[in-house]
């Protein structure tokens, strides 16, 4: 089973093809429509997905009530609540489908059978948490040192289809201004693209 999107997240170059043949039929098919709930707040995640098609977001709900996005997953990226996942407690953090959605599913179970079978899962791993962390990092960093502006070409730069496809309150939350200010944003931008 050959498939670019399970091919792209398990690019590791230790992998045998036999591995990854077995890693890839682990994984099942599955679709969710525009609205759909993958993980909902409280509950305790048994999956990752790795997104074929589609755009999806994860977001919080803050002390006022308010809905914050924390996340943009894109096509291609595995779709994931690490915490609530790997340590197997509830999540505070919902995830939901902002486009029709086309995923490839790997249960928790299977993924733990998996992991102690094929040293080089552990290994891909590690190397996939690390990178998540740095940029984790890199965003919290940026969130301080960085102007809307600019965060919000880094977003266009490294998301168009969040920008095509999310509502603009979302894009907002998730780069910590005001829907007026990202409106006010993108017509500067529009309009002065040479001063940007």
């Amino acid at each position: 089973m050959t498939n670019k999107a399970l091919e792209i997240c398990y690019d590791f170059p230790f992998f045998l093809y036999e591995e990854l043949e077995e890693i890839f039929q682990a994984h099942e098919k599955i679709t969710f429509q525009k609205g759909d709930v993958i993980l909902e707040e409280g509950k305790t995640a048994n999956e990752y997905y790795i997104l074929e098609k589609g755009l999806a977001r994860s977001f919080v709900n803050d002390f006022n009530g308010n809905d914050v996005t924390t996340h943009f997953f894109a096509e291609n990226e595995i779709v994931i609540e690490v915490s609530s996942l790997f340590q197997r407690i509830p999540t505070q953090e919902n995830i939901v489908c902002i486009t029709d959605c086309e995923c490839w599913k790997f249960d928790f179970d299977t993924f733990q059978e998996l992991f102690h079978k094929i040293p080089n899962l552990r290994e891909w791993g590690r190397a996939w948490m690390s990178q998540q962390l740095f940029t984790y990092k890199q965003r919290s960093v940026e969130m301080f040192t960085l102007s809307a502006t600019k965060r919000y070409l880094n977003l266009l730069e490294q998301k168009p289809q969040v920008v095509q496809f999310a509502p603009l309150k979302q894009i907002a939350s998730y780069l910590g201004v005001t829907d007026t200010s990202l409106s006010r944003i993108r017509k500067e931008i529009v309009s002065h693209p040479n001063k940007i």
